[in-house]
C-alpha cells in the first residue's frame, strides 16, 4: 500500500535512534517516507540524525536533517519554519522526545522531575504550539504523540518521573483534540507496551523474557510495531479518528496479573 502518505510533510521530533534494535523516531521517519511522505528529521544529536537520513536517501525517499532541543523554545520554532521553507507546509507531527525517570516519589530529585518533565513533556508542548498554525494553514494534519503503558498503569518498575510525564502526554492529546478540531488538525496517541529497541537495550535478558511473556500475545514487539501504527494514524485512512490513545502492548492493558499467571509460571 505505498504512497499512503504521498504529498504530505512529516516532521519527526526525536528522529534519530540510540543504536539497535531501531527506535520509534527512526522507524517512523523511515515508513512515512516509504510511504511517500518527505521528512524533517528533528534531533539533538546530529549523527543520529544523519543516520535514519542516509536510510532514507538510500531507499530513494526525500527526506532532511534539523538539529534542535526540543526543550528550548526557539528550536522548537526554527523546525516548524524549516518545514515550511524546505519543504512549503506540514502535515504530520510525531512527538517521540522521550528520557528516562526512575524511582517512587520518595526517592526522586527535584533535577530528575525537571528534566522529565522538559524533556518528556515541554517538546511536545512546545513542538505542538508552532506547529498546529502550520498544519492548519496546510490543510490540517495529524499529531502522533508517543507515551506509554506506564502511562495508564504502574510499570513494572518504579519510575514516577517517567510515567507521570508520560500520563501528560495521554491528556495533552485529549484537549488537543478538542481544541484543534475545527482546524481540521487530529491529534492523536500511542502508549506502546514491553516493546524491545534501542531505547531498553540494556536490558537483562531475563526481564526481557518476563516483560514478553507477560503480554497475552506472548510475542515481543519492536518499534516498527509502534511505526505502523502512526502510519495509519498519519493517514487518511484514520481521517475520523482523533482524541485517541492507542495501546500497541501485545494485549496487556487487557490483563490483570492473575489473568496471565500461567504465562508467567
Amino acid at each position: 500500500m505505498a504512497g499512503r502518505l504521498q504529498g504530505k510533510v512529516a516532521l519527526v521530533v526525536g528522529a534519530g535512534s540510540r543504536g539497535e534494535p531501531a527506535g520509534t523516531g527512526y522507524a517512523a521517519a523511515v515508513l512515512f517516507a516509504r510511504e511517500g511522505a518527505k521528512v524533517m528529521l528533528a534531533d539533538n544529536n546530529r549523527e543520529r540524525a544523519n543516520a535514519t537520513l542516509s536510510k532514507i536517501q538510500s531507499e530513494n525517499n526525500i527526506a532532511a536533517v534539523y538539529e534542535a532541543d526540543a526543550t528550548r523554545d526557539q528550536d522548537c520554532q526554527g523546525m516548524i519554519a524549516a518545514c515550511r521553507e524546505r519543504f512549503g507546509g506540514l502535515h504530520i507531527v510525531f512527538n517521540n522526545v522521550a528520557t528516562y525517570g526512575s524511582g517512587k516519589i520518595t526517592e526522586v530529585s527535584a533535577a530528575e522531575l525537571d528534566a522529565a518533565w522538559s524533556i518528556n513533556l515541554k517538546s511536545a508542548l512546545l513542538t505542538c504550539k508552532y506547529a498546529v498554525p502550520l498544519l492548519k494553514a496546510s490543510g490540517g494534519g495529524s499529531i502522533i504523540n508517543i507515551a506509554s503503558i506506564d502511562g495508564l498503569r504502574a510499570g513494572f518498575t518504579a519510575n514516577v518521573p517517567y510515567a507521570v510525564t508520560k500520563a501528560g502526554m495521554v491528556q495533552l492529546t485529549r484537549v488537543m483534540a478538542v481544541h484543534h478540531g475545527r482546524d481540521n488538525v487530529r491529534v492523536n496517541c500511542l502508549a506502546p507496551g514491553h516493546i524491545h529497541g534501542a531505547f531498553v537495550r540494556h536490558l537483562d535478558p531475563e526481564i526481557r523474557e518476563l516483560r514478553r511473556k507477560a503480554g497475552p500475545l506472548g510475542t515481543e514487539g519492536t518499534a516498527w510495531d509502534v511505526a505502523w501504527a502512526a502510519v495509519f494514524l498519519a493517514s487518511d485512512e484514520a481521517r475520523w479518528i482523533s482524541g485517541v490513545t492507542l495501546p500497541i502492548d501485545a494485549g496487556l492493558l487487557a490483563a490483570t496479573p492473575l489473568s496471565v499467571r500461567e504465562n508467567l509460571l
